[in-house]
């Protein structure tokens, strides 16, 4: 087994700190993907894939990702809602992988709606 450096270290450090502040509720934005049984049939698994995938491409640590079953709007699965400190969350529906890597990039990555996306924003909430 090669010897750790002190960089090793560090990021080893950076990567356990993200993963406990996700756990322990210090993460800026909230995403769930909608997985109920119209979700799921109509491609929510690679919706959560195509998020997943742009996070960790930019190197995110401040989102969390989590699933629930149906909203309640099966003909528009499927769909996501974005979550932020102090606005409104934002429903999206209909969404295929150039939106959703769209939604991620600009609303979840960069904090701003895309509201040429949005289905509807404020109906729900976490905070």
């Amino acid at each position: 087994m090669p010897r750790l450096t002190v960089e090793d270290l560090k990021r080893i450090k950076e990567e356990q700190k993200a993963k406990r502040a996700l756990r322990e509720g210090a993460y800026r934005v909230k995403v769930t993907v909608h997985m109920g049984t119209c979700g799921l049939a109509a491609g929510a698994r690679d919706i959560l894939n195509y998020i997943m995938d742009e996070l960790n491409r930019a190197g995110v640590t401040d989102v969390v990702v989590t699933t629930s079953g149906c909203a309640g709007l099966c003909s528009r699965e499927p769909m996501i809602t974005v979550e932020m400190l102090n606005t409104p969350p934002v429903k999206y529906c209909d969404l295929n992988e150039e939106k959703t890597r769209r939604i991620t990039r600009e609303h979840i990555i960069g904090g701003k709606v895309v509201e040429d996306l949005a289905f509807v924003a404020g109906c729900e909430t976490s905070y």
